[in-house]
């Protein structure tokens, strides 16, 4: 009898770590940074998949775009605690399936140390390092309620310590911060059920990737959607291109 127990739960846990996470197709997902580019590609798209979408912008009174696709529209910056603990008020009791950790910055003017602007370093880590977390902790009791509890962070291959040709030193820097701190989440959440992984979008026409990137917005984000359909729970903590080949940290 012992041993038909021990067999059926390495089963079941075999299943659990194969099975996609986001099979659904009725939840609800929270996008940050959701009133342009990628972040307002991801609201199109996952609608399009029939998802319940709540988009964040830090100025929804000029979010044009975001409100016409019909989508759920909050006020969030997540460099400021303070606008991060009202939508977590405003959101109490809604459950939330998938978080889309998408809001960030760049500064492309400390490629050097001579360059180096300590205040827009600063300002770099709040927003791209510490606004996700600020905003996963927020947010957590609602990803607890939620089905799927998936945690997407959007992060760049520029972040890769092993992969790092230098320059743009706080991007990099915050990027890298933004890694190990969804490290960290994954182990802690994964006794829950939680999935959590960095992606890189690839290098994509936006106005932070520029003109001379390979990659359009749609395809960018169809190809990172493609991964999230098929993650499962043995999954988390990885680190994965938008084309979903693992890349190293």
């Amino acid at each position: 009898m012992r041993m038909h127990v021990s067999v059926t739960a390495l089963l079941l846990l075999c299943l659990s770590l194969a099975t996609p996470v986001w099979a659904a197709k009725d939840g609800t997902v929270l996008v940050t940074g959701a009133n342009r580019g990628l972040g307002l590609e991801f609201v199109k798209q996952l609608q399009e998949k029939g998802y319940k979408v709540i988009g964040t912008a830090r100025k929804p009174g000029s979010a044009t775009e975001l409100k016409a696709t019909g989508a759920r529209v909050e006020q969030l910056d997540v460099a400021s605690q303070s606008s991060v603990d009202a939508l977590a008020n405003t959101l109490k009791g809604v459950p939330i399936d998938m978080l889309i950790n998408n809001a960030g910055v760049a500064n492309r003017a400390d490629s050097s140390l001579e360059t180096l602007d300590f205040d827009a370093m600063e300002r770099t880590f709040q927003v791209n390092s510490l606004g996700p977390l600020r905003v996963t902790q927020a947010l957590l009791p609602n990803l607890k309620a939620g089905q799927q509890k998936s945690i997407i962070n959007i992060t760049s291959r520029l972040g890769s310590i092993e992969l790092s040709t230098g320059g743009l030193y706080s991007y990099r820097t915050s990027k890298t911060a933004l890694n190990q701190i969804n490290k960290i989440i994954s182990q802690e959440l994964a006794p829950l059920g939680f999935t959590s992984i960095v992606m890189h979008p690839g290098w994509v026409k936006t106005d932070m990737g520029g003109a001379e990137a390979t990659l359009t917005i749609p395809e960018s984000i169809s190809g990172m959607l493609s991964v999230i359909d098929g993650l499962s729970a043995g999954k988390t903590g990885k680190f994965f291109n938008y084309d979903g080949q693992e890349i190293p940290w």
